[in-house]
């Protein structure tokens, strides 16, 4: 798993008084989350104008095998008490911690429930998503009703330019620009489904990517 000590890894305040915040992130893709991520710093509408939040892949480089939830989670609640600690010896206001967020699915992983506790307890942000993140792209053209019973291919079939794109795990700018707010609402439609004593693991489908674009890394619209 790729480290990020020796980096900039707090936030400190640039010239003119704007304040900083860092959100390292470890994604389960090599490909779609980054992809994804990438388009979201170019062209996202921040929440908040005063602060300048920057968002690193933590393990853009990481092989497969690091790559499963409890793996990501692992690293992540690592990092995140050393970036508690360092950011409490530099006396940083808690709301100005950095943050530190996984992005995975249910698909067909082990110790998925040992993964999110593990990350709640650690102070870490997960995104979810049942069966996969591709239901999360899907969203951004339609709304989604009936299980995929947990087979993410099902999912993938379903965007539009899945027998087309060369390349369908990049996640591309004219696939997302200006359907957010439309992909944010028939999420929580979906997700109004299920009741609310059902855990997320076994929500299907279900999706809260759209809690780390607006809690993680500041964006309100793209």
């Amino acid at each position: 798993m790729a480290r990020t000590r020796g980096k900039d890894t707090l936030a400190r305040p640039k010239r003119g008084g704007k304040r900083r915040r860092i959100v390292h992130v470890f994604t389960e893709g090599a490909v779609t989350e980054p992809s994804y991520i990438d388009i979201l710093k170019k062209h996202g509408t921040p929440k908040d104008g005063s602060v300048t939040v920057e968002v690193h892949v933590a393990n853009l480089k990481a092989p497969g095998s690091q790559r499963k939830p409890i793996k990501l989670v692992e690293a992540g609640t690592r990092l995140m008490a050393e970036l508690k600690r360092d950011a409490r010896r530099a006396k940083l206001p808690e709301a100005e911690w950095p943050q530190v967020w996984c992005l995975f699915d249910r698909d067909e992983h082990d110790q998925i429930e040992t993964a999110l506790a593990q990350a709640n307890s650690g102070g870490v942000g997960v995104a979810f998503s049942h069966p996969c993140f591709e239901l999360w792209r899907l969203l951004h053209y339609k709304p989604v009703t009936g299980t995929f019973n947990g087979v993410c291919d099902s999912a993938a079939k379903k965007l539009p330019f899945a027998a087309t794109d060369p390349s369908p795990k990049v996640v591309r700018e004219e696939q997302v620009i200006d359907r957010y707010a439309e992909a944010r609402r028939r999420a929580e439609a979906l997700n109004a489904q299920h009741p609310d004593h059902t855990p997320r693991v076994k929500r299907d489908p279900y999706t809260d990517v759209w809690k780390f674009v607006e809690d993680g890394m500041g964006i309100a619209s793209y």
